[in-house]
Protein backbone atom coordinates (compact mmCIF):
# COMPACT_ATOMS: atom_id res chain seq x y z
CA UNK A 1 0.00 0.00 0.00
CA UNK A 2 1.54 3.42 -1.23
CA UNK A 3 2.25 5.73 2.20
CA UNK A 4 1.93 9.02 2.46
CA UNK A 5 4.71 11.54 1.56
CA UNK A 6 7.57 12.20 4.89
CA UNK A 7 8.87 15.34 5.27
CA UNK A 8 11.68 16.76 4.29
CA UNK A 9 13.70 16.03 7.26
CA UNK A 10 11.70 13.17 8.85
CA UNK A 11 14.31 12.98 12.04
CA UNK A 12 15.33 16.47 12.48
CA UNK A 13 16.04 17.21 15.73
CA UNK A 14 16.84 13.45 17.58
CA UNK A 15 19.18 10.34 17.18
CA UNK A 16 17.87 7.60 14.53
CA UNK A 17 16.77 4.87 16.25
CA UNK A 18 18.23 1.58 14.69
CA UNK A 19 17.70 -2.27 15.83
CA UNK A 20 20.51 -4.98 14.88
CA UNK A 21 18.91 -8.13 13.66
CA UNK A 22 21.35 -11.18 14.15
CA UNK A 23 24.06 -11.80 16.59
CA UNK A 24 26.65 -13.45 14.25
CA UNK A 25 30.19 -12.24 13.29
CA UNK A 26 28.23 -9.53 11.27
CA UNK A 27 26.25 -7.86 13.52
CA UNK A 28 28.68 -7.95 16.30
CA UNK A 29 31.54 -7.18 14.04
CA UNK A 30 30.65 -5.15 11.59
CA UNK A 31 26.83 -3.43 12.20
CA UNK A 32 27.19 -2.67 15.92
CA UNK A 33 30.55 -0.85 15.75
CA UNK A 34 29.65 1.91 12.95
CA UNK A 35 26.29 2.43 14.60
CA UNK A 36 28.53 2.58 17.71
CA UNK A 37 30.87 5.42 15.87
CA UNK A 38 27.36 6.78 14.91
CA UNK A 39 26.11 7.06 18.17
CA UNK A 40 29.52 8.77 19.57
CA UNK A 41 28.71 11.75 16.94
CA UNK A 42 25.08 12.16 18.14
CA UNK A 43 23.87 10.72 14.83
CA UNK A 44 22.36 6.89 16.21
CA UNK A 45 21.16 5.16 19.00
CA UNK A 46 20.92 1.30 19.13
CA UNK A 47 17.32 0.38 20.91
CA UNK A 48 17.72 -3.45 20.37
CA UNK A 49 18.91 -6.26 19.03
CA UNK A 50 17.52 -9.64 17.48
CA UNK A 51 18.69 -13.21 17.58
CA UNK A 52 16.48 -16.85 17.28
CA UNK A 53 19.83 -17.25 19.78
CA UNK A 54 18.60 -16.02 23.31
CA UNK A 55 22.20 -16.63 24.77
CA UNK A 56 23.82 -15.01 21.97
CA UNK A 57 21.96 -11.96 21.49
CA UNK A 58 21.55 -11.45 25.57
CA UNK A 59 25.48 -11.46 25.58
CA UNK A 60 25.65 -9.13 22.63
CA UNK A 61 23.71 -6.58 24.33
CA UNK A 62 25.34 -7.12 27.56
CA UNK A 63 28.39 -6.25 25.62
CA UNK A 64 27.20 -3.26 23.39
CA UNK A 65 25.14 -1.59 26.09
CA UNK A 66 22.00 -2.38 24.06
CA UNK A 67 18.82 -2.16 26.22
CA UNK A 68 16.69 -4.79 24.60
CA UNK A 69 17.41 -7.99 23.37
CA UNK A 70 14.68 -10.05 21.45
CA UNK A 71 14.11 -13.45 19.74
CA UNK A 72 11.26 -12.28 17.61
CA UNK A 73 11.63 -9.85 14.79
CA UNK A 74 7.80 -8.68 14.94
CA UNK A 75 8.00 -8.08 18.65
CA UNK A 76 10.68 -5.99 18.47
CA UNK A 77 9.24 -4.05 16.04
CA UNK A 78 5.90 -3.23 17.36
CA UNK A 79 7.32 -2.52 20.87
CA UNK A 80 10.33 -0.67 19.82
CA UNK A 81 9.74 0.96 16.87
CA UNK A 82 12.94 1.44 15.13
CA UNK A 83 14.20 4.13 12.21
CA UNK A 84 16.47 1.62 11.03
CA UNK A 85 17.21 -1.87 10.76
CA UNK A 86 20.39 -3.46 9.78
CA UNK A 87 19.87 -7.09 8.68
CA UNK A 88 22.98 -9.93 9.15
CA UNK A 89 21.07 -13.70 8.80
CA UNK A 90 21.58 -16.14 6.14
CA UNK A 91 20.67 -14.56 3.16
CA UNK A 92 17.75 -16.92 3.02
CA UNK A 93 15.58 -14.94 5.90
CA UNK A 94 15.94 -11.59 4.14
CA UNK A 95 13.37 -10.88 2.13
CA UNK A 96 10.59 -11.71 4.99
CA UNK A 97 12.69 -9.72 7.98
CA UNK A 98 13.04 -6.63 5.26
CA UNK A 99 9.85 -6.83 4.35
CA UNK A 100 8.38 -7.14 8.37
CA UNK A 101 10.83 -4.09 8.91
CA UNK A 102 9.92 -2.13 5.94
CA UNK A 103 5.76 -2.63 6.56
CA UNK A 104 6.84 -1.59 10.46
CA UNK A 105 8.01 1.71 8.80
CA UNK A 106 11.67 1.20 9.45
CA UNK A 107 14.08 1.76 6.81
CA UNK A 108 16.42 -1.39 6.09
CA UNK A 109 20.23 -2.09 5.70
CA UNK A 110 20.83 -5.56 4.38
CA UNK A 111 23.84 -7.75 4.19
CA UNK A 112 24.35 -8.95 0.57
CA UNK A 113 23.84 -11.75 -1.17
CA UNK A 114 20.12 -9.46 -0.27
CA UNK A 115 18.01 -12.06 -1.34
CA UNK A 116 18.57 -15.39 -3.10
CA UNK A 117 16.72 -14.25 -6.68
CA UNK A 118 15.38 -11.28 -8.69
CA UNK A 119 11.66 -12.08 -7.70
CA UNK A 120 12.73 -11.82 -3.94
CA UNK A 121 14.02 -8.34 -4.77
CA UNK A 122 10.87 -7.35 -5.78
CA UNK A 123 8.90 -8.10 -3.17
CA UNK A 124 10.99 -6.32 -1.01
CA UNK A 125 11.20 -3.22 -3.42
CA UNK A 126 7.42 -3.52 -3.36
CA UNK A 127 7.21 -2.78 0.25
CA UNK A 128 9.06 0.36 0.45
CA UNK A 129 7.40 4.17 0.48
CA UNK A 130 7.12 5.60 -2.27
CA UNK A 131 8.13 9.35 -1.21
CA UNK A 132 10.52 10.02 1.48
CA UNK A 133 11.41 6.20 2.32
CA UNK A 134 11.52 3.84 4.14
CA UNK A 135 14.01 2.08 1.84
CA UNK A 136 15.67 -1.09 1.55
CA UNK A 137 19.32 -0.56 0.62
CA UNK A 138 22.37 -3.68 0.52
CA UNK A 139 25.57 -3.58 2.80
CA UNK A 140 27.76 -2.75 -0.36
CA UNK A 141 30.60 -1.04 1.37
CA UNK A 142 32.90 -1.75 -1.58
CA UNK A 143 31.70 1.15 -3.48
CA UNK A 144 32.37 3.80 -0.59
CA UNK A 145 35.70 4.95 0.42
CA UNK A 146 37.58 8.03 -0.55
CA UNK A 147 39.76 6.44 -3.56
CA UNK A 148 36.56 5.06 -5.34
CA UNK A 149 34.83 8.29 -5.22
CA UNK A 150 37.87 9.93 -6.58
CA UNK A 151 37.51 7.18 -9.65
CA UNK A 152 33.62 7.01 -10.06
CA UNK A 153 33.98 10.62 -10.52
CA UNK A 154 36.98 11.00 -13.39
CA UNK A 155 35.17 8.36 -15.00
CA UNK A 156 31.74 10.04 -14.84
CA UNK A 157 33.02 13.48 -16.24
CA UNK A 158 34.96 11.40 -18.75
CA UNK A 159 38.69 12.48 -17.09
CA UNK A 160 40.37 9.12 -18.16
CA UNK A 161 38.68 9.24 -21.65
CA UNK A 162 36.40 6.13 -22.71
CA UNK A 163 36.42 2.93 -20.86
CA UNK A 164 37.45 -0.14 -23.53
CA UNK A 165 38.47 -2.97 -21.34
CA UNK A 166 37.88 -4.17 -18.08
CA UNK A 167 39.09 -7.22 -15.36
CA UNK A 168 37.45 -7.97 -12.41
CA UNK A 169 38.08 -10.60 -10.07
CA UNK A 170 37.55 -12.46 -6.79
CA UNK A 171 39.94 -15.16 -6.60
CA UNK A 172 39.82 -16.93 -3.13
CA UNK A 173 40.40 -19.90 -1.19
CA UNK A 174 37.99 -22.57 0.48
CA UNK A 175 38.93 -25.25 1.59
CA UNK A 176 37.15 -28.79 2.25
CA UNK A 177 36.39 -27.72 5.89
CA UNK A 178 34.67 -24.47 5.16
CA UNK A 179 32.19 -26.97 3.03
CA UNK A 180 31.68 -29.55 5.24
CA UNK A 181 29.05 -26.95 6.98
CA UNK A 182 26.05 -28.35 5.64
CA UNK A 183 24.17 -24.95 4.70
CA UNK A 184 27.19 -24.00 2.52
CA UNK A 185 27.59 -24.93 -1.04
CA UNK A 186 23.63 -25.57 -1.08
CA UNK A 187 21.21 -23.51 -3.20
CA UNK A 188 18.50 -23.41 -0.31
CA UNK A 189 20.85 -22.21 1.78
CA UNK A 190 23.46 -20.02 -0.03
CA UNK A 191 21.03 -19.08 -3.13
CA UNK A 192 24.27 -19.16 -5.27
CA UNK A 193 28.13 -20.12 -4.98
CA UNK A 194 31.31 -17.52 -5.38
CA UNK A 195 29.85 -15.47 -8.32
CA UNK A 196 27.00 -14.85 -5.40
CA UNK A 197 28.45 -15.16 -1.63
CA UNK A 198 31.53 -14.26 -2.89
CA UNK A 199 32.17 -12.18 -5.95
CA UNK A 200 29.12 -9.97 -5.46
CA UNK A 201 31.05 -7.26 -4.28
CA UNK A 202 34.08 -6.53 -6.87
CA UNK A 203 30.80 -6.81 -9.51
CA UNK A 204 29.06 -4.65 -7.55
CA UNK A 205 31.66 -1.70 -7.43
CA UNK A 206 32.83 -2.48 -11.21
CA UNK A 207 29.30 -1.92 -12.21
CA UNK A 208 29.07 1.46 -9.97
CA UNK A 209 32.59 2.33 -11.79
CA UNK A 210 31.28 1.27 -15.52
CA UNK A 211 27.35 2.16 -15.45
CA UNK A 212 24.99 -0.43 -17.05
CA UNK A 213 25.83 -3.24 -18.26
CA UNK A 214 24.31 -5.08 -21.85
CA UNK A 215 24.95 -8.63 -22.22
CA UNK A 216 26.83 -11.52 -20.72
CA UNK A 217 28.12 -14.86 -22.14
CA UNK A 218 29.37 -17.27 -18.79
CA UNK A 219 30.88 -20.55 -18.16
CA UNK A 220 30.38 -22.36 -14.37
CA UNK A 221 32.36 -25.36 -13.29
CA UNK A 222 32.55 -27.55 -10.14
CA UNK A 223 36.17 -28.40 -10.03
CA UNK A 224 37.40 -29.36 -6.71
CA UNK A 225 34.72 -29.17 -4.14
CA UNK A 226 31.14 -31.84 -3.81
CA UNK A 227 29.05 -28.82 -3.96
CA UNK A 228 25.31 -28.21 -5.39
CA UNK A 229 26.14 -25.00 -6.42
CA UNK A 230 29.29 -23.72 -8.53
CA UNK A 231 33.17 -23.43 -7.47
CA UNK A 232 34.07 -21.14 -10.01
CA UNK A 233 32.72 -19.67 -12.95
CA UNK A 234 34.11 -17.11 -15.95
CA UNK A 235 31.63 -14.42 -17.81
CA UNK A 236 32.57 -11.74 -20.90
CA UNK A 237 30.00 -8.74 -20.10
CA UNK A 238 29.59 -6.07 -22.36
CA UNK A 239 28.76 -2.47 -21.00
CA UNK A 240 26.07 -0.37 -22.60
CA UNK A 241 28.90 2.08 -23.25
CA UNK A 242 30.90 -0.43 -25.28
CA UNK A 243 33.44 -1.40 -22.58
CA UNK A 244 34.34 -5.36 -22.76
CA UNK A 245 34.98 -6.97 -19.46
CA UNK A 246 35.80 -10.54 -17.73
CA UNK A 247 35.32 -11.38 -14.55
CA UNK A 248 36.01 -14.78 -12.78
CA UNK A 249 34.84 -15.65 -9.06
CA UNK A 250 36.86 -18.65 -7.22
CA UNK A 251 37.03 -20.18 -4.09
CA UNK A 252 39.81 -22.14 -5.71
CA UNK A 253 42.62 -19.87 -5.69
CA UNK A 254 45.89 -20.19 -3.08
CA UNK A 255 46.82 -16.59 -3.72
CA UNK A 256 43.45 -15.02 -2.78
CA UNK A 257 43.36 -11.63 -4.34
CA UNK A 258 40.21 -9.04 -4.90
CA UNK A 259 41.20 -7.18 -7.70
CA UNK A 260 39.56 -4.54 -10.64
CA UNK A 261 41.02 -3.27 -13.43
CA UNK A 262 40.24 -0.43 -15.99
CA UNK A 263 41.94 0.55 -19.05
CA UNK A 264 40.41 3.74 -20.20
CA UNK A 265 41.70 5.97 -23.49
CA UNK A 266 43.80 8.20 -20.94
CA UNK A 267 44.36 6.07 -17.76
CA UNK A 268 44.87 2.14 -16.15
CA UNK A 269 42.92 2.09 -12.65
CA UNK A 270 43.71 -0.42 -11.17
CA UNK A 271 42.47 -1.65 -7.61
CA UNK A 272 44.24 -4.56 -5.79
CA UNK A 273 43.18 -5.63 -2.43
CA UNK A 274 41.06 -8.83 -0.46
CA UNK A 275 38.26 -7.76 1.84
CA UNK A 276 38.32 -4.07 1.80
CA UNK A 277 40.40 -1.33 0.10
CA UNK A 278 42.04 2.48 1.05
CA UNK A 279 43.88 5.15 -1.31
CA UNK A 280 47.38 2.59 -0.98
CA UNK A 281 44.99 -0.10 -2.71
CA UNK A 282 44.25 2.07 -5.82
CA UNK A 283 46.65 2.66 -8.46
CA UNK A 284 46.14 5.12 -12.04
CA UNK A 285 48.91 4.66 -14.51
CA UNK A 286 48.19 7.83 -17.04
CA UNK A 287 49.00 7.14 -20.72
CA UNK A 288 52.23 8.49 -22.46
CA UNK A 289 50.67 11.76 -23.39
CA UNK A 290 49.15 12.85 -19.99
CA UNK A 291 50.78 15.58 -18.12
CA UNK A 292 52.65 15.00 -14.73
CA UNK A 293 50.17 17.78 -13.16
CA UNK A 294 46.95 15.75 -14.37
CA UNK A 295 47.88 12.62 -13.21
CA UNK A 296 49.47 13.99 -9.95
CA UNK A 297 45.69 15.38 -10.12
CA UNK A 298 43.96 12.34 -10.72
CA UNK A 299 45.69 10.80 -7.64
CA UNK A 300 44.62 12.60 -5.10
CA UNK A 301 42.45 10.60 -3.14
CA UNK A 302 42.30 13.32 -0.60
CA UNK A 303 42.22 11.98 3.65
CA UNK A 304 42.26 8.64 3.74
CA UNK A 305 38.95 6.99 4.00
CA UNK A 306 38.68 3.30 3.83
CA UNK A 307 35.83 1.12 1.72
CA UNK A 308 33.78 0.04 4.84
CA UNK A 309 30.88 -0.36 6.65
CA UNK A 310 31.25 3.01 8.81
CA UNK A 311 31.34 4.79 5.16
CA UNK A 312 28.43 3.47 3.63
CA UNK A 313 26.03 3.59 6.46
CA UNK A 314 27.32 7.62 7.59
CA UNK A 315 25.76 8.13 3.67
CA UNK A 316 22.62 6.24 4.48
CA UNK A 317 21.72 8.13 7.75
CA UNK A 318 22.51 11.28 5.53
CA UNK A 319 20.09 9.86 3.30
CA UNK A 320 17.31 9.08 6.02
CA UNK A 321 17.38 12.62 6.97
CA UNK A 322 16.81 14.26 3.66
CA UNK A 323 13.97 11.55 2.83
CA UNK A 324 16.00 10.56 -0.19
CA UNK A 325 16.81 7.27 -1.35
CA UNK A 326 20.01 5.70 -0.84
CA UNK A 327 22.59 4.26 -2.96
CA UNK A 328 22.27 0.02 -3.23
CA UNK A 329 18.95 0.71 -3.02
CA UNK A 330 15.93 0.09 -5.51
CA UNK A 331 17.25 -0.23 -9.45
CA UNK A 332 20.71 0.50 -7.71
CA UNK A 333 20.62 -2.28 -5.59
CA UNK A 334 19.34 -4.65 -8.33
CA UNK A 335 21.72 -4.15 -10.83
CA UNK A 336 24.07 -6.04 -9.40
CA UNK A 337 21.59 -9.28 -8.70
CA UNK A 338 20.41 -8.94 -12.07
CA UNK A 339 24.10 -9.47 -13.18
CA UNK A 340 25.00 -12.66 -11.45
CA UNK A 341 21.32 -14.15 -12.28
CA UNK A 342 22.48 -13.81 -15.92
CA UNK A 343 25.56 -15.16 -15.31
CA UNK A 344 24.25 -18.20 -14.14
CA UNK A 345 21.49 -18.63 -16.77
CA UNK A 346 24.39 -17.66 -19.40
CA UNK A 347 26.97 -20.37 -17.89
CA UNK A 348 23.86 -23.29 -17.37
CA UNK A 349 22.30 -22.71 -20.73
CA UNK A 350 24.78 -21.87 -22.58
CA UNK A 351 23.69 -18.57 -24.49
CA UNK A 352 23.97 -15.06 -24.17
CA UNK A 353 21.99 -12.82 -21.55
CA UNK A 354 20.72 -9.01 -22.05
CA UNK A 355 19.75 -7.12 -19.19
CA UNK A 356 16.11 -7.07 -18.81
CA UNK A 357 15.27 -9.88 -20.10
CA UNK A 358 15.09 -12.23 -16.97
CA UNK A 359 11.57 -11.22 -15.48
CA UNK A 360 8.48 -13.24 -14.30
CA UNK A 361 7.88 -16.11 -16.32
CA UNK A 362 11.39 -17.05 -16.15
CA UNK A 363 13.11 -19.86 -14.19
CA UNK A 364 15.90 -17.83 -13.57
CA UNK A 365 14.05 -14.86 -11.95
CA UNK A 366 12.76 -17.52 -9.25
CA UNK A 367 16.07 -19.01 -8.40
CA UNK A 368 19.51 -18.96 -9.66
CA UNK A 369 20.41 -22.69 -11.29
CA UNK A 370 16.78 -22.18 -12.94
CA UNK A 371 15.59 -26.12 -12.38
CA UNK A 372 18.69 -26.04 -15.55
CA UNK A 373 19.73 -30.35 -15.61
CA UNK A 374 22.97 -31.42 -13.41
CA UNK A 375 22.63 -27.86 -11.46
CA UNK A 376 19.45 -27.47 -10.16
CA UNK A 377 18.86 -29.23 -6.19
CA UNK A 378 17.74 -32.96 -6.96
CA UNK A 379 15.00 -32.11 -4.44
CA UNK A 380 12.91 -29.14 -3.19
CA UNK A 381 14.47 -28.22 0.58
CA UNK A 382 12.86 -26.16 3.07
CA UNK A 383 15.14 -24.02 5.34
CA UNK A 384 13.92 -23.47 8.76
CA UNK A 385 13.91 -19.72 10.01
Amino acid sequence: MPRSPRSTDPFAGRRIRAAVVGAGAIGRGSHLPALARLAAEGETEVVAAVDIDAIAVEAMCAEAGVPHAYTDLDRMLAEQRPDLVTIGTPPTLHRDQSVAALRAGAWVWCEKPPVPSLADFDAVEAEEGTDGGPYASIVFQHRFGSAADQVRRLLAEGALGRPLVAHCQTTWYRDTAYYAVPWRGRWASEGGGPAMGHGIHQMDLLLDLLGPWGEVRAMAGRLVHAVETEDVSTALVRFENGALATVVNSVLSPEEVSRIRIDCERATVELTHLYGHGNDNWRITPAPDVSADEAAAWRDFGPDVPSSHLAQLRELVGSMRAGERPRSSGADGRTSLELITALYKAAFTGTTVRAGEIGPGDPYYTALHGNAPGWAPAAREEVSA
